[in-house]
């Protein structure tokens, strides 16, 4: 899923189920220092313990807060590349709001897993690849 969401130095991407804080430590190594990486997570104790696993590596160019549980990622903030790390029924569209022009979401859909691009233009490309099971997303 990382080789699909291509991060780039310097860029600000939002962790969808960050969990124990392993993607989002990867993310934010990916960005260097000059990137961000937002980790959410909906269950406590994994907030808590990716924070300390962020701290332990001394990573400081990213976080991880509890998710709003009555929105989808971060409305009203842009990203660059968006992760999620649970499968969808159907393509959450709020998501797509929230990706900067030629920026890049991964995530599963059902069995699958997508690479969805928006373009300067607002164009909407993806491609699926098929053969994977994730916990479900929880909206």
């Amino acid at each position: 899923m990382l080789e699909l969401l291509q991060p780039q130095s310097g860029e600000k991407i939002l962790d969808i189920g960050s969990g124990s804080g392993w993607t989002t430590a990867l993310l934010a190594t990916a960005v260097g220092k000059d990137g961000f990486v937002e980790g959410i997570e909906r269950i406590e104790y994994l907030v808590e313990y990716g924070q300390q696993r962020l701290k332990n590596a001394n990573i400081d160019n990213a976080s991880i807060e509890l998710a709003n549980p009555s929105v989808l990622g971060k409305p009203g903030h842009l990203y660059d590349r968006i992760l999620v790390s649970a499968s969808a029924m159907d393509m959450p569209m709020e998501l797509l709001d929230q990706l900067k022009p030629d920026g890049i979401l991964v995530i599963p859909i059902l069995e699958s897993v997508w690479r969805i691009t928006k373009a300067r233009n607002g164009e909407i490309k993806s491609y699926e690849l098929p053969g994977f099971r994730f916990v479900p997303l929880i909206r």
